[in-house]
């Protein structure tokens, strides 16, 4: 069965993927360049996200909704200390294909 994950993106970096086809933020500020892979989240996990790393951006937010069976990189659960679920990170460019919505977001 194919697992769904989600990412919070600004509106702007959404756009810009959407027009060359891949999204390669890691996370708000940071590149997949300079990561290494792009954080995403479980379902259980989005809000929490938004609140800790989201909460004063000002700019509009998409929740990305990812087919892990659609993605060209590889994508991993990765324990993270503190935290009750692992993380799911993409470990490499996120294709836009393999969004199957990106809702706008507003917490």
């Amino acid at each position: 069965d194919a697992v769904r994950i989600f990412h919070l993106a600004t509106e702007e970096a959404w756009t810009s993927a959407v027009s060359v086809g891949t999204y390669t933020v890691s996370t708000l500020g940071l590149d997949l360049a300079e990561v290494g892979f792009i954080h995403c989240s479980q379902a259980p996990q989005v809000a929490g996200v938004h609140e800790r790393f989201y909460r004063d951006v000002a700019e509009p937010l998409r929740l990305l909704t990812i087919d892990t069976d659609l993605l060209t990189s590889p994508w991993q659960l990765d324990p993270v200390e503190g935290e009750a679920l692992p993380f799911p990170h993409i470990y490499g460019p996120l294709n836009v294909d393999a969004v199957v919505s990106a809702e706008p977001f507003t917490g």
